[in-house]
């Protein structure tokens, strides 16, 4: 695992695994075909097994230090979970402990939202059977739009939601009151800033950085492959509301090209991070990050 140090914040990355879960033309229904074969040369294989027609998706945290704190983006898949058709996933405190970080040593746990594959260990099994939070003194924080958008009493037959989620990976968190509800935006410290960007779930969010001379901006499941870099308006068929999708990837893909920020997705295999420009109305991708490749597929 390699650790970037952008200002004053070290940016780990955690692989959990890589996976070939479907085809360009069903998870990005809006993608054309044409574009992933334009850019063959560099999709394939870090992005896209040509030869099978299949999407490359890592599964990933990213680990920060920053202001003293140690903050978790996003847990991945859990290995004890009960939700049908989700895989289990890596075991992440074995992997943090690759870092030399121990569960108790997480400050804060950040949730871009409230997929499976972003909670999965929020919390733990134990031997009584109970789910705990697996991280024990930290704060998690959860955006309101996707508290309620995942409830139970809400829920519609959408992929992605289940009332399993809640039951697992949201409400030990709440009845331990260690959950912190925020709207709009939430500053997290001097160099972190939480704000609002939904489409792939309402209460979808990214986090900036900005320290020093350096920026960035964790963007979440607003990108799962690099062909939305040119193609902005193609959404995933996780999202909920594909329109909303491709307004909020804009906005963030400007922010990034007119900030040199690098653009850091939950998804991304190969380098795993991105730093985008921009050619009139077009998002171009100017270099890739310095992290390694992650997990070998399975």
């Amino acid at each position: 695992m390699h650790t970037i140090e952008l200002g004053g914040v070290s940016v780990t990355r955690i692989p959990h695994f890589d996976n070939w879960p479907l085809s360009p033309a069903a998870f990005l229904p809006g993608s054309d075909p044409e574009l992933w074969e334009a850019n063959m040369s560099w999709l394939s294989p870090a992005f896209w097994n040509a030869e099978a027609d299949r999407v490359k998706v890592a599964v990933q945290s990213w680990l920060l230090r920053s202001a003293g704190r140690t903050i978790l983006i996003d847990t991945g898949l859990g290995v004890d979970t009960a939700r049908p058709g989700v895989p289990s996933g890596a075991d992440l405190p074995a992997v943090l402990a690759t870092v030399g970080v121990a569960p108790a040593d997480v400050d804060l746990v950040i949730c871009t939202h409230l997929h499976a594959d972003h909670v999965g260990w929020n919390t733990r099994r134990t031997e009584s059977g109970d789910r705990v939070p697996t991280f024990p003194n930290a704060r998690y924080l959860f955006s309101r739009p996707d508290l309620e958008f995942f409830h139970p009493d809400v829920l519609t037959e959408e992929p992605g939601r289940s009332a399993a989620i809640y039951a697992e990976s949201i409400e030990p968190v709440l009845n331990a009151g260690q959950a912190q509800v925020w709207n709009d935006s939430h500053v997290i410290d001097e160099n972190l800033k939480l704000t609002l960007a939904p489409g792939h779930t309402p209460g979808h969010g990214v986090l900036t950085l900005e320290s020093g001379d350096d920026r960035a901006v964790f963007v979440g499941d607003l990108l799962h492959t690099p062909v939305q870099i040119l193609a902005p308006e193609a959404s995933s068929c996780f999202c909920h509301d594909p329109s909303a999708a491709s307004r909020s990837r804009r906005k963030v893909l400007q922010w990034a090209a007119d900030h040199t920020a690098l653009v850091v997705p939950a998804h991304f295999g190969g380098a795993g991070a991105v730093e985008v420009g921009r050619e009139g109305t077009r998002f171009t991708i100017k270099r890739w990050a310095g992290f390694s490749d992650g997990l070998a597929c399975r």
